[in-house]
């Protein structure tokens, strides 16, 4: 008697809706809110054991509403549902960073329409988009790690590998230049190189260091600086295809590997900032 008085009381001060009501003014369909149900998304605060007729609290209305937004933004189930059940505090956070994602993923797709573009106008394709500069090159002393690999392991291994050999340069006191990788075969998804990490440092760090050292020969280079979004595969083609290019309206050779300079914080910058110049030795 005293549960029932309860569960009365409380529907006095906030009346049950019937599931069309609650749809009309959550602007979500009766066929979402069934859905939403069977997924504990939006879960009826009564449900008729005979009828099975679908009963809400106005007080929903708040987390109906919040669904339509986040819906709006095409933002999937999986993450609507962890956005609603999040604190409070939460939510603002985890809607930041959903949307992080899709800017990242925009940027990547806009990158990748401007590759198509050049690789289906043909060899005439314009490649005005990249600037294309020289510059000379000192011999460095480089730590150094090399594998065979191919496109679907590249991403994997390229961040593990050089933050191993920065990791042992910070140890000796520091890098000496930017972190470059080196193509000395090609990479797809067929071919698998090699491809060869560097890390700049000192002689003193050289000879310190557990990983393998060499020296990369002084060489004069063409290069084409890219973002962030640019270095995604397989729009980054369009910058190597660039520079060759360029090598070859110049009447020059290319004299070595084609390479990948990284000279800012991967993890800091955004789509949009520059990252990464693609380079080819020339003579």
């Amino acid at each position: 008697m005293e549960e029932r008085t309860a569960a009365v009381s409380l529907e006095s001060v906030e009346p049950l809706l019937t599931i069309g009501v609650f749809a009309r003014r959550s602007r979500l369909s009766p066929k979402a809110l069934r859905l939403y149900d069977r997924l504990g998304l939006l879960i009826p605060a009564h449900v008729d054991d005979e009828n099975g007729y679908r009963r809400y609290r106005e007080s929903q209305l708040e987390t109906a509403r919040l669904v339509v937004m986040l819906r709006r933004l095409d933002m999937p189930l999986a993450r609507v549902a962890e956005v609603v059940a999040a604190p409070d505090a939460r939510r603002a956070d985890l809607v930041a960073s959903y949307w992080e994602s899709v800017e990242r993923r925009t940027a990547s797709q806009r990158e990748l329409v401007a590759h198509l573009r050049i690789r289906l106008s043909g060899e005439e394709g314009s490649y005005e988009m990249y600037e294309i500069l020289e510059r000379d090159v000192p011999e460095q002393l480089v730590l150094t790690e090399q594998r065979h690999v191919r496109v679907p392991e590249l991403s994997e291994w390229l961040p593990a590998a050089i933050g191993r050999l920065v990791e042992m340069a910070q140890a000796g006191g520091g890098m000496a230049a930017p972190v470059f990788v080196i193509y000395h075969g090609e990479v797809n998804e067929d071919s698998d190189g090699p491809v060869e990490i560097c890390v700049p440092v000192t002689a003193g760090q050289g000879a310190a260091a557990d990983a393998p050292t060499r020296r990369e020969p002084a060489h004069r280079e063409a290069c084409a600086r890219i973002t962030k979004a640019q270095v995604e595969y397989p729009q980054i083609l369009s910058a190597y295809d660039a520079v060759a290019h360029w090598i070859d309206a110049q009447g020059r050779s290319v004299a070595g590997s084609p390479r990948e300079v990284y000279f800012a914080d991967w993890d800091a910058a955004a789509p949009t900032d520059e990252v990464c110049d693609i380079a080819y030795p020339v003579s």
